[in-house]
C-alpha cells in the first residue's frame, strides 16, 4: 500500500466521494451612476418548485454543452428575466457544495442590458445595496456580498441570516 495518502500535497486531490461540480454562469447586474460608480445590484428569488425556493440569489444558470460562460449567462438571463445583456465582465469563481449539488459559480459583472424585466419563472426581483434587505440569502450569494463590501469599503453586515423578531 502506498504512503502517498499520508503526504501533504501542494494542491487539493479530490476524494473518490467528491462530486464533479456543475458549471454555472451568474450575473451580477449593477447600476452605475453618471460617474461610472457602482450602485445597486439585482437579486432574484428562486422560484417555487426549485431547490432553495424563496431564497435570494444573483440570477443565472447552468452551462449547456459547448457554451461559454458569457453565452450561458446571456441565454439564462433572457430565459429567466426577459432581458438582453451587454458585455459580461468575468469577476470571481467560487465552488459551493450544496446537499443537492456541487457547483462552480462563474460570477460576471453586467452593467448594461436591454429590455424590460419580466420574471418569467414566477420569481421576484429586488434592487439592493449593502446590507441587503431581502432574506433568506442563498449560501452561494454570501461570498459575492462580501466581495462587493470589500470593493466598496463597506464595513458591517452584508445580509441578515433570518427575519428579525416581531
Amino acid at each position: 500500500m502506498s504512503t502517498a495518502s499520508s503526504e501533504r500535497k501542494s494542491y487539493h486531490v479530490m476524494d473518490a466521494t467528491d462530486r464533479v461540480p456543475v458549471e454555472v454562469a451568474v450575473g451580477v447586474l449593477i447600476e452605475r451612476d453618471a460617474h461610472g460608480r457602482e450602485g445597486r445590484f439585482l437579486l432574484t428569488s428562486r422560484p417555487e418548485g426549485k431547490v432553495y425556493a424563496g431564497y435570494w440569489e444573483f440570477p443565472g444558470g447552468k452551462l449547456e454543452a459547448g457554451e461559454t460562460v458569457e453565452q450561458a449567462l446571456r441565454r439564462e438571463l433572457t430565459e429567466e428575466l426577459g432581458i438582453t445583456i451587454g458585455e459580461a465582465h468575468p469577476w470571481q469563481v467560487e465552488v459551493m457544495d450544496y446537499p443537492h449539488a456541487r457547483v462552480r459559480l462563474h460570477f460576471c459583472k453586467v452593467y448594461t442590458w436591454d429590455g424590460v424585466f419580466e420574471m418569467r419563472e414566477g420569481q421576484h426581483m429586488a434592487w439592493q445595496s449593502l446590507p441587503v434587505e431581502v432574506m433568506p440569502v442563498l449560501p452561494g450569494t454570501i461570498p459575492v456580498l462580501q466581495w462587493l463590501a470589500a470593493e466598496r469599503g463597506h464595513a458591517g453586515l452584508t445580509h441578515q441570516d433570518s427575519p428579525a423578531g416581531d
